[in-house]
């Protein structure tokens, strides 16, 4: 009973003055109670069970077609005998065969899904003129006079325990007197983390930018016209019938939606090669007021980008880093506490910024207890499987079975959104320090790079050399909406240690 209290916050909400009734004249009040990340030991949806299953089962047809094919086939020429193939050889017949043959090669290959490769990625990391300390922060943020004493308070001490040391980058711009996020700054901050992954990714491949047929920008809150992918079509000169993509306000978790647009383009398109950026634009997201549901992303947020090249060509397997595995993506936008726990708005004053409601850590928790029911199907041992469902069972009379994805992922990549997220999905999931190790560091070093937060953790592992070929990463996001995405990547090779990273500072 205890620990489920503790999970327990209140709010008591002033309501006013009762206008009518027996109470008319009395002051009214409302006391609120809040949940924090919801205990997952204490029930699990069957909804999600099913539907990850579906996945399993519908991505199981091919796997199970060609042993079939091949069986059906080793049958029939275990009948044939050594006349059938000497006294009597007809060119016509076996020039008939073999195209018959190689006819069911291919469609049998064109009808399976491609193996989506990732080739490399890159991540930016800003000029060294951009770091800012925590107590720069609040120093510039108190010269800027754009906050009240409040405000500043309010920041200090969601600072304090943040997880954010003092070597992440923010565009001083934001710091002057009366800053109003506008286009021109945007713009150029956008040019700076794009132009900048996109230049490290394309010297680490050596793929010349005409050979990109897709492409897939992700920003939150910056849209602008022409969109920020034609900024890059427009910077690298790529092709004119390359297929381009914009997405905007999906959040943080629009790096892995990136992805899974990719993975459907390649599919429509095979042999391609596909260019994902994901970034956010932190001048575009500044607020300069002084309401405390708006001022939590200021305090996160910092400038970053990632660059992801995938490929559909089947011969990259051997020279890629990984295979995308499975890719899970849940939506809770039907609930209105989730649609609205994340929102770009106006204040009093006029003055834009993004709200975040106290709910968001519930609401969070929500959506990945969806998820990781819906992905556990896919991953996990039969082992996990069996006491999973033979304790869902008999559910009357023992506690809910919660399966060990430890067991089905070497590595751990979870959105670094603060240090109390990150706790609270440590402690629900039972992860180990090593397994949350990537995280921690990540918002430490670079703070919350929104969608492209990730890919820093999984540049952390690999300038560590900590990935081992047939191991597998588990990358997990969220966003507004309210979403909770994940993507499991497989490693084809032993990653060595990169020449060029954001960990390195001789990479610069």
């Amino acid at each position: 009973m205890a620990r489920e209290q503790d999970l327990l916050s209140t709010e008591i909400v002033d309501q006013g003055i009762e206008d009518s009734g027996p109470y008319a004249g009395s002051p009214s009040f409302n006391v609120r109670v809040r949940r924090g990340l919801p205990n997952f030991l204490t029930s699990v949806n069957l909804k999600y069970v099913r539907l990850g299953y579906g996945y399993l089962l519908s991505h199981g047809f091919y796997l199970l077609t060609a042993p079939l094919l091949i069986l059906l086939f080793s049958a029939q020429l275990g009948k044939l005998t050594l006349n059938d193939f000497c006294p009597v050889f007809d060119l016509t017949d076996a020039l008939f065969m073999l195209i018959f043959l190689g006819l069911i090669l291919y469609i049998y290959l064109d009808s399976t899904p491609r193996s989506t490769y990732l080739l490399d990625f890159a991540c930016y990391r800003p000029p060294s003129d951009l770091k800012i300390s925590k107590q720069q922060f609040i120093e510039l943020a108190r010269r800027s006079g754009n906050f009240n004493d409040a405000a500043l308070q309010f920041k200090q001490r969601a600072l304090k325990n943040s997880g954010i040391g003092d070597q992440t980058y923010l565009p001083r711009a934001v710091f002057r007197p009366s800053y109003r996020s506008n286009l021109k700054d945007g713009r150029e901050e956008a040019a700076m983390v794009f132009f900048g992954a996109i230049d490290d990714l394309l010297a680490a491949t050596k793929i010349r930018p005409k050979d990109i047929k897709i492409l897939v920008v992700n920003c939150g809150v910056l849209n602008t016209t022409p969109s920020l992918s034609a900024m890059i079509i427009n910077h690298y000169k790529l092709r004119h019938n390359i297929n381009s993509f914009n997405l905007g306000g999906m959040g943080c978790a629009a790096g892995i939606i990136a992805i899974d647009l990719a993975k459907d383009l390649l599919n429509a398109y095979p042999a391609s090669y596909a260019l994902v950026v994901s970034t956010e634009v932190v001048s575009y997201t500044w607020y300069g007021g002084n309401e405390a549901d708006m001022l939590l992303p200021n305090c996160f947020f910092r400038m970053g980008a990632a660059a992801v090249l995938l490929s559909s060509f089947r011969l990259d397997r051997w020279r890629s880093k990984y295979e995308l595995k499975q890719l899970v993506r849940t939506h809770k936008g039907m609930d209105n506490r989730s649609f609205n726990c994340i929102h770009l708005k106006e204040d009093g004053e006029g003055k834009q910024g993004l709200s975040v409601s106290k709910d968001l850590i519930e609401v969070g928790g929500h959506a990945l207890k969806a998820n990781i029911t819906t992905l556990g199907p896919l991953v996990l041992p039969v082992s996990e499987q069996l006491h999973f469902f033979t304790n869902l069972l008999f559910k009357k009379k023992t506690k809910p079975y919660i399966p060990d994805y430890k067991l089905a992922f070497e590595h751990v990549c979870i959105l670094a959104t603060s240090k109390k997220v990150l706790d609270e999905i440590q402690k629900n999931l039972e992860l180990t320090e090593e397994y949350m190790e990537a995280s921690r560091k990540t918002l430490e070093r670079f703070g919350n790079t929104s969608s492209s937060s990730v890919w820093y953790e999984l540049a952390y592992l690999e300038a560590n050399t900590r990935i081992k070929r047939g191991d597998r990463v588990w990358q997990i996001a969220f966003g507004s909406g309210f979403k909770c995405n994940s993507v499991v990547w497989k490693a084809l090779t032993n990653v060595g240690r990169p020449k060029r990273s954001p960990w390195f500072e001789e990479s610069l």
